[in-house]
């Protein structure tokens, strides 16, 4: 190995520094790499110690504790000693010159083994040893590896330095010297005479720091409710004594007892009686219970939504809360199905929501939930909150007399349904009695009920209510199950198909107008006119997608959309005031003016692509509904032949009477040519039959041929048409389960045709047909079906006021009485007059 005494002596003194330093570094990488599980041991030991773990352990699980610790100990330190060996000079030498190019300082040890007597050699060999001294002068201390990751692949050490950092954060040194306590007179040996420690912790919830009493004033000391004192005595038993009256105890431990602990319940004093001995005024704060109130009376949000809004408020933070609801049953009308004594139910109770994060000290909320379904909806209850800390205390506001808001329902027929599946929740002794009103409400169906299925599901669920009564009462599992029946149907009944915007919108002009007539409260009102609101924008955004056309048109009818939602905010702000105001003629006057205009936009951007494309469209729309008409037949019949002779013959009047709608419901057929004609001598599977081959002819006919839209909707056609002739083979096969399902298939390929021709046929017209104009006046200029002058730029609206103008309304009357009086023509075109029935249906 190299050795400094065969260095020159200026490059001895350049490598001085570095050299020591390197060697230092090399003696910590061996000292780490061997004492490191000894160092680590001792740490992991001084961090027990310092956190009291040697006074919690028993005295024989401490003594083997302490036994293994001192085995580890030698344990590391014999393996450390066998494996450590401290660098020499040589070895930090190498070290070094391992870091320089060229081994500099090896290359100035060597010697010239030949040629030392040749001048030139020896030349060459000077200017070699010359640059090697050059690159000396660079030679910078090597930085030590002190990296134990391959000899603790635990990480072991980190464990026993994070032990450590934790007690001394939350440990003290003074707990350490409790070790000689497991040794025999060690305690006496160590204190040489009586001492005491102690300390006391507030409850962890508090966030408090622990108090040690050897640090605190002689003065009050205030400490949370529930906070814990441990006291320590060490010396002689009987030397000190401990006296206190903050625990307020019957049964107190022995005042010479080593090791004390007890809560603080009351203000009092500690005392240490002895040498070094001391006292405590100890003012105990009281942990208040949490309290809570309501901040406002209950409401009834959309689709009855409950709402109301809570604040609660605790010393040290809320944990929990919930609120209960109980039925009032005294506030109750007694009468027709709740006459009887209801059926035992528990307290409903919801919970409360909290802060995710945050101080819970003091907060506000809203209870949110959505009780429509429960039987107590609508009905008298009384609501208390209550919430609760972390001591377990609780708080509760006053008992809140008010009604549990649901959902309220405003067809009569619907409203029937519910009150007899409120009353079957009531008491299943009321079975009987909601069979028979049921069966009375539904006895003549014809225009009561919007569809067979309707009807036929209702009446399934009243002889599933009324099967079995006479041998045993009903269950209560089959009670909820035509509970939720009859809520599925009501809501169908009242809010129907809402999957578009225009029959949205259409429902909601008629909860409205139904709760105008009826006398709702003002709550009820405010509802109902924000779901139009809403209903509305949708409507108009549907319009303005149904309407693009270019560019250009886009642009512009952008701005009659802008404009004409404007307007008709304005209308629904209006309605708003006559009704707050009791002007309710008027604001159904105004509100049949709105039912107008909007069926008049609509009727509008139907003519800005009138022609073969939307009699294709037509002629789908026709098809989609007799498939309806037709399924509905078909689950008629499969219910025909599940029941007796009697329920047969009412089936039969049902599906007489729903072959009639269905014929009055199906205008222009006669103009389809083969569109299919339910007859009483047609069988399902023929009226199946002539379905699909007017989807045939219709397939040839279809615009958009070409384009992406335009295939797509072939291609939903066509598997429109494979249904139509699976549901056709199974009806003549007699499985009617399975010709439903494919009915089912049918009729929603044919909703996606129709979607995807609607955006073909809006391709066509950017790619090349002009703008529509509105229909003119005999002297040539345009005017909208109000007979106002039309806006700038050929839109559909208008820049006029539709409020305060008394011949707007004048000409709003006279389009309604021409409607009725050209409905009633009957040599107009089929398709005409069903258009014209569609518009009084509004009114």
């Amino acid at each position: 190995m190299t050795s400094t005494a065969r260095l020159p002596t200026a490059a001895r003194k350049g490598l001085r520094r570095p050299l020591a330093l390197t060697r230092a570094g090399m003696a910590a990488e061996r000292l780490s790499r061997a004492f490191w599980p000894v160092w680590s041991l001792v740490l992991l030991t001084l961090a027990g110690l310092m956190l009291g773990v040697q006074d919690v352990l028993p005295l024989e699980l401490a003594w083997a504790t302490a036994l293994l610790v001192i085995a580890g100990g030698i344990a590391g330190l014999i393996r450390g000693f066998r494996v450590m060996r401290w660098p020499s000079e040589a070895d930090a030498l190498d070290r070094l010159d391992r870091t320089l190019p060229g081994r500099p300082i090896a290359a100035l040890s060597d010697d010239m083994a030949i040629g030392g007597n040749d001048p030139a050699s020896r030349a060459i060999w000077d200017a070699h040893v010359t640059r090697m001294a050059d690159r000396v002068r660079d030679a910078r201390a090597v930085q030590p590896d002190l990296r134990l990751a391959a000899r603790d692949p635990f990480a072991l050490r980190y464990v026993a330095l994070l032990a450590f950092a934790v007690a001394l954060l939350f440990g003290s040194f003074l707990r350490v010297g409790s070790v000689t306590q497991i040794t025999p007179g060690g305690g006496q040996a160590v204190a040489g005479g009586p001492s005491w420690e102690g300390w006391i912790e507030p409850p962890a919830y508090t966030g408090l720091p622990s108090l040690y009493l050897a640090d605190l004033p002689d003065r009050a000391v205030e400490v949370p409710e529930g906070s814990q004192v441990t006291l320590r005595l060490y010396g002689e038993l009987g030397d000190l004594t401990v006296s206190e009256s903050v625990s307020a105890t019957t049964d107190p431990a022995p005042a010479a007892e080593p090791q004390q602990s007890f809560p603080v319940s009351q203000s009092g004093e500690i005392e240490i009686d002895g040498p070094g001995g001391r006292a405590w005024q100890i003012a105990m704060s009281p942990d208040a219970p949490p309290a809570v109130e309501v901040t406002g009376e209950p409401e009834r949000a959309m689709e009855g939504e409950f709402r109301q809004g809570f604040a609660a408020s605790d010393d040290f933070g809320v944990t929990a809360g919930e609120a209960r609801i109980a039925l009032d049953v005294d506030r109750i009308d007694r009468r027709y199905g709740l006459s009887i004594e209801p059926d035992p139910r528990e307290p409903l109770t919801v919970d409360l929501p909290l802060p995710i994060s945050g101080d819970r000290a003091e907060f506000t909320g809203t209870l949110v939930e959505t009780f429509s379904e429960h039987p107590w909806a609508n009905l008298p209850v009384t609501i208390t909150y209550e919430v609760t800390d972390e001591r377990g205390q609780t708080g509760q506001s006053e008992a809140q007399e008010t009604e549990l808001a649901g959902q309220r329902f405003f067809d009569p027929l619907a409203q029937a349904i519910v009150e007899q599946r409120r009353d079957l929740l009531w008491s299943r002794d009321n079975a009987r009695r909601v069979g028979d009103v049921l069966r009375a409400v539904s006895w003549q169906p014809e225009g009561l009920f919007p569809s067979d299925t309707l009807y036929l599901r209702l009446r399934v669920a009243i002889r599933r209510l009324e099967a079995g009564l006479d041998v045993t009462p009903l269950s209560a599992e089959r009670q909820d199950e035509i509970a939720a029946e009859l809520w599925a149907i009501a809501q169908e009944i009242e809010f129907g198909d809402l999957n578009d915007a225009r029959e949205r919108l259409r429902r909601a002009q008629e909860r409205l107008s139904e709760a105008m007539e009826n006398g709702a409260d003002e709550a009820e009102i405010a509802e109902l006119m924000q779901e139009l609101r809403e209903a509305m924008n949708d409507y108009i955004q549907q319009l303005a997608q149904e309407g693009q056309q270019g560019e250009d048109q886009q642009q512009a009818q952008g701005e009659m959309q802008e404009m004409t939602g404007d307007q008709l905010q304005e209308m629904l702000d209006e309605i708003q005031r006559l009704m707050e105001e009791g002007r309710m003629a008027e604001a159904q006057r105004l509100m049949e003016q709105l039912n107008q205009m909007l069926e008049n936009m609509r009727v509008t951007q139907g003519q800005q692509g009138q022609g073969e494309g939307q009699q294709a469209m037509q002629d789908l729309q026709d098809t989609l509904r007799e498939q309806q008409d037709l399924s509905d037949d078909s689950f008629q019949d499969m219910q025909e032949g599940q029941q007796g002779q009697q329920g047969q013959q009412q089936g039969q009047q049902g599906q007489g009477q729903g072959q009639q709608q269905g014929q009055s419901q199906q205008p222009g057929q006669g103009q389809q040519g083969q569109g299919a004609q339910p007859g009483e001598g047609q069988s399902l599977a023929d009226r199946q039959q002539a379905l699909r081959n007017e989807l045939n002819r219709q397939r040839g006919n279809l615009p958009g041929a070409g384009t992406d839209a335009g295939n797509a909707a072939r291609e939903s056609l066509d598997r429109a048409d494979d249904a139509m002739e699976g549901a056709e083979d199974a009806l003549r096969e007699g499985d009617t389960p399975r010709a439903l399902d494919r009915q089912a298939d049918a009729m929603e390929a044919l909703r996606e045709g129709m979607r995807n021709l609607g955006e073909a046929m809006a391709q066509e017209q950017q790619n090349g047909q002009g703008q529509s104009q509105a229909q003119g006046d005999p002297n040539g200029q345009s005017r909208d079906p109000l007979g106002r002058q039309a806006g700038e730029t050929g839109q559909m609206g208008s820049n006029e006021q539709l409020l305060g103008q008394d011949d707007v309304r004048r000409r709003a009357e006279e389009l309604l009485d021409e409607i009725r009086r050209r409905s009633g023509e009957q040599g107009r075109p089929e398709q005409e007059l069903d258009y014209l029935r569609r518009l009084l249906d509004r009114f």
